[in-house]
C-alpha cells in the first residue's frame, strides 16, 4: 500500500522555503535514479497534464519540489509497475484526495482486469484481428481494402491478421476517400509514417539493447511517447502551413 502527501498536477504551491528550479535542474536530479530521462520526456508528461510547472513571464517553466517528487513517481510507476499514463494519472488523483493505493508487485507486467490486477507469466502480445473483423470493424468493402493494400496503406503483420490499430487507418482512408482523396494521394503520408517510425525506431534500439531489464521494458513507453509527440508535430506543421497558403 502507498500513501504520501504529495498533490495533485499544478497543486504543487511552493511556500516561501520551497526553492523553484528549472526543466534543466530538474533533469539533473532525477537522472541519478532515472539515467533514461529527457527533457522531452519531462515535456511530454507535462503534455499528458500529469505534471504542471509554473511559468515566468517570459515562458519558462519553473518546477516546485512537490512537482519534481510527482514526476518521480510517475517515472517509478512506469518503471516499475508498467502501469500506462492514464492508471497513473488515477492513483496520483487518489493519492491528492489521501486515499491509499495499492500498487502490482514491482518488475512483472500486470493487466489491469474488472478492477483487480490480475498477473501475466508472460509479457502479453498484441492482439490481431482477422480480415472479416476488420472489414466489418472500419465498415468498408473487401474491394476498398485490397485497393488500399495495393498502395500499402495496409498490410498484414508478419504472422497473418491485423494489428487492432489498422481499425482506424482504414476508417480515416475511407472518410478522405470522400473528400476525394484517393488511396494514391495517400502513398506520401505513408512514406513519411514509415520515415518517422524509423527515427523512434533509432532512439529506441539502444534501450532495447541495454543489458538492463527495466531499461528495456522502458523502450516501449518512450516509443509510445515519441510517437505521440511525432503527430502533435505533424498536425502543427500541416496547420501552419495551411495558416501560410490561406493567407
Amino acid at each position: 500500500m502507498l500513501r504520501t502527501p504529495t498533490g495533485g498536477a499544478g497543486s504543487g504551491t511552493a511556500t516561501a522555503g520551497d526553492r523553484l528550479v528549472s526543466i534543466g535542474t530538474v533533469l539533473n536530479q532525477l537522472r541519478d535514479e532515472f539515467p533514461e530521462v529527457t527533457i522531452s520526456k519531462i515535456r511530454f508528461l507535462e503534455a499528458e497534464g500529469l505534471v504542471e510547472p509554473r511559468r515566468t513571464a517570459s515562458g519558462y517553466r519553473k518546477f516546485s519540489p512537490q512537482d519534481v517528487e510527482r514526476l518521480a513517481q510517475i517515472l517509478r510507476m512506469q518503471r516499475d509497475h508498467y502501469l500506462p499514463l492514464k492508471v497513473i494519472r488515477e492513483h496520483l488523483d487518489a493519492l491528492a484526495r489521501g486515499e491509499q493505493i495499492k500498487l502490482p508487485a514491482p518488475g512483472r507486467r500486470r493487466d489491469l482486469v474488472e478492477g483487480a490486477w490480475e498477473q501475466d507469466p508472460e509479457p502479453p502480445t498484441a492482439a490481431r484481428i482477422g480480415r472479416a473483423e476488420l472489414l466489418a470493424a472500419a465498415e468498408v468493402t473487401e474491394t476498398e481494402l485490397l485497393e488500399w493494400e495495393s498502395y500499402g496503406l495496409i498490410s498484414e503483420t508478419d504472422g497473418g491478421g491485423y494489428d487492432p490499430e489498422t481499425v482506424t487507418v482504414a476508417r480515416l482512408v475511407a472518410d478522405l476517400g470522400r473528400f476525394g482523396l484517393e488511396p494514391r494521394h495517400l502513398r506520401a503520408v505513408k512514406a513519411a509514417a514509415d520515415r518517422e517510425a524509423g527515427l523512434i525506431e533509432q532512439v529506441v534500439a539502444p534501450l532495447r539493447r541495454h543489458r538492463n531489464p527495466q531499461t528495456r521494458a522502458h523502450a516501449e513507453a518512450t516509443a509510445q511517447e515519441l510517437a505521440a509527440q511525432s503527430v502533435r508535430l505533424h498536425a502543427a506543421l500541416v496547420q501552419t502551413a495551411l495558416g501560410i497558403r490561406l493567407h
